[in-house]
């Protein structure tokens, strides 16, 4: 186990700090009492617990695990062991024994301010598992490991309510599906078939137990609580078998965990009816705010000609689906800063698992899909703003952002991790694929190869100086370890530069602007000729990462955004870069140019509504087309041959409208030459996309 400073354990110092954290924030808010400016203010002086309520928490775990491992062919020894399921946040890659999970339940509050009540939750870990090796003559070298998938609880409540405060012990039923792994690592098993490499998964076999711990609750609002929890939870005895490697494991496991989290009333004698048609209302403090969203997108291709099909081939007549949910978590900190940080919940494929078209039809599919849901921590930046004069600007509250107010002219510096999208290449018309355009080459140029990992996050510094009508942005972020992966590099070795001058103005009384983006990525990256090389002395196709080196890739796009009416306005994007060595972390886009418009519904008197729709077009260097007829994967597309190239286009055309407290969309988009590949499509991809936030 890893050891910091003092001896402490890293399971310790985590779970000592989550703690300390979330009694900080209690005592804050405390001695502010609930007479602190809200946008709501209590009315009362003691709070009513009785009613429903739902909501989220965010914790760490730390579990164990005892195995014993017999032969099938009883003629292995007996083995046994023990997995540590406690591993420790890795920054770079995102990982580690955290999780995210959904909670609700009722309570009634008797007139003695005792309390009883039930909940049901389900929790969503990042990694809470472990591995063990073991060897014998009988079995060969082999591994063994168990991975908690998701988790959930039946519990009671009983506590006592005094003022604003709730403390309570809760138990009850627990349950999970776990991930059995057996790994053959080398030698062949004694009455089993398993060969070096071969690894047998079996997923989502379930486990049932029980639980019980201990939480204090406070009163933020009337609406709002926070919470602190621990849980323990023992589940007993599963058995499994793998029939290759001729074993049956059997484990117990038991897990402990330390969680906060915030729950919102959804009523008292029943559940409110303005939630489904107004949604919550998001916590905002004076010194303290949460935001949340969920998305929730199901997109299909119908059949299309597809004379062959290669490893990163769109499939026709195949469909996908998304969902994901986060919360955006803010402190203030000091005068002009703040502190944010976005836990998320992960679901769900892009339409062949997000690849096939360098013009991707989903910008909230991940390059990494999964059927599980799974816990990620995408953001966690400190944004300080100086102010420097100027007419003084109001800020709404929003997404990681406080309301607040700033002058014209200002310095914006924001250090942590986050997505260079936050910052640079912005267009109020075409940027979030949550809520407008989905398409990867409208939310951003397509050429615009930002540094990211496979989720579109990394970490970097910015400054953002503002001046009457001009900006001038700079940055530096990291790169992923390797071209398109899940790793950010943790030596910053490879990394991006960049830099932008946007320039607003007014055209006949309507607000507008352009801005001219640069990046310069350094890293180790393969050029498309010396693949092409490589491959024909080989025979074999062309492999880009045989031939990577550390070098330079460069690119330059525009971006314009334009207000015509007060309902109407307009947006183009164009964009090249080097069209010679591999794209890094984006897409397969060279070169390109899009443009679209966006209406919303007030001519027709639905002012809710909105219409989009765009084109684009999208190309590629004539090297980087041999590479891919040559057999060269990029991070996309590669159909196995490119025998006849075309210009990618695609026309995306989107209707959204409000349903009760969602918004729901539906979006059609047109490929033509997907993948720059002539002989496959058009295709079409049809898409509905439901949205909710507060």
């Amino acid at each position: 186990m890893v050891e910091v400073p003092g001896g402490v354990t890293v399971k310790k110092f985590v779970v000592g700090a989550v703690i300390g954290v979330v009694l900080a924030t209690v005592e804050h808010a405390l001695a502010a009492d609930l007479s602190m400016p809200t946008k709501a203010p209590p009315a009362v002086t003691t709070y009513d617990w009785t009613g429903f309520y739902a909501g989220g928490h965010f914790g760490f775990a730390a579990g164990s695990s005892n195995w014993s491992a017999t032969s099938t062919s009883a003629v292995a020894p007996a083995l046994a062991g023990a997995l540590d399921l406690f591993n420790g946040f890795d920054a770079f890659k995102a990982t580690g024994s955290y999780l995210l999970g959904l909670q609700a339940g009722y309570n009634y509050m008797s007139l003695s301010r005792w309390l009883v009540g039930v909940e049901a939750d389900v929790s969503f870990p990042s990694t809470v598992g472990g591995t063990a090796t073991f060897s014998s003559a009988a079995t060969g070298s082999a591994s063994y490991a168990e991975q908690v998938e998701f988790s959930g609880t039946l519990r009671g409540r009983i506590g006592y309510a005094p003022g604003h405060w709730l403390f309570y012990a809760t138990g009850g039923l627990a349950w999970s599906y776990d991930q059995f792994t057996r790994t053959q690592l080398a030698g062949t098993p004694a009455g089993g078939t398993a060969v070096p490499g071969q690894a047998e998964n079996l997923f989502m076999v379930p486990r049932v137990g029980g639980a019980a711990g201990v939480g204090v609750e406070y009163a933020l609002t009337p609406s709002w609580t926070a919470r602190l929890e621990y849980l323990f939870t023992d589940y007993g005895n599963r058995n499994v078998t793998f029939p290759a490697g001729a074993q049956r494991f059997s484990s117990d496991l038991a897990v402990q965990t330390v969680r906060v989290g915030l729950d919102y009333r959804v009523g008292r004698d029943g559940i409110d009816t303005d939630i489904f048609t107004k949604g919550p209302s998001a916590l905002e403090l004076d010194w303290f705010a949460v935001h949340g969203q969920t998305t929730f997108i199901e997109q299909y291709t119908p059949p299309f000609q597809a004379p062959y099909h290669g490893r990163n081939s769109l499939d026709s007549n195949a469909g996908r689906e998304t969902w994901d949910a986060s919360l955006g978590v803010g402190f203030k900190l000091w005068q002009g800063a703040e502190f944010w940080f976005d836990p998320e919940i992960d679901q769900g494929f892009g339409l062949s698992n997000t690849e096939g078209v360098a013009g991707f039809p989903s910008g909230a599919a991940f390059k990494i899909g999964s059927s599980v849901p799974y816990a990620r921590l995408q953001r966690a930046f400190v944004r300080q703003t100086f102010d420097l004069g100027g007419d003084t600007q109001k800020i709404d509250a929003d997404f990681n952002q406080f309301a607040n107010s700033q002058t014209a002219n200002r310095l914006v510096l924001t250090v942590g991790k986050y997505s260079v999208s936050d910052i640079f290449d912005t267009n109020k018309y075409a940027q979030n694929p949550r809520k407008d355009f989905m398409n990867w080459a409208l939310i951003d140029a397509g050429s615009f190869d930002y540094a990211a990992d496979a989720w579109g996050y990394s970490y970097g510094a910015s400054a953002e100086w503002y001046q009457g009508d001009w900006t001038v942005r700079g940055g530096l972020f990291d790169l992923s370890i390797v071209p398109n992966s899940t790793d950010l590099d943790p030596s910053f070795a490879q990394f991006q530069w960049l830099g932008e001058i946007e320039r607003r103005y007014d055209l006949w009384g309507h607000a507008g602007k352009i801005a001219v983006t640069g990046f310069l990525s350094r890293g180790r990256m393969g050029t498309f000729q010396d693949a092409i090389a490589l491959a024909q002395i080989t025979g074999g196709p062309a492999d880009i990462a045989a031939v990577r080196q550390y070098r330079s890739r460069g690119g330059l796009d525009m971006n314009i955004e334009q207000e015509i009416t007060s309902d109407l306005g307009v947006f183009v994007r164009a964009g090249a870069a080097d069209g010679n060595i591999e794209p890094y972390e984006y897409t397969d886009v060279d070169r390109t140019v899009a443009a679209g418009l966006s209406l919303t519904g007030k001519r027709w008197e639905r002012p809710d509504d909105t219409f989009g729709f765009a084109g684009i077009i999208n190309g590629i260097s004539a090297e980087h087309e041999a590479f891919l007829n040559d057999g060269g994967l990029g991070i996309l597309v590669g159909d196995g041959m490119l025998p006849h190239p075309g210009l990618e286009k695609i026309i995306e055309t989107y209707y959204e409208f409000p349903v009760f407290a969602m918004r729901m969309t539906l979006d059609y988009q047109f490929i033509v030459n997907p993948a720059y590949n002539r002989d496959r499509g058009p295709a079409s991809v049809i898409g509905m996309r439901l949205h909710a936030e507060f």
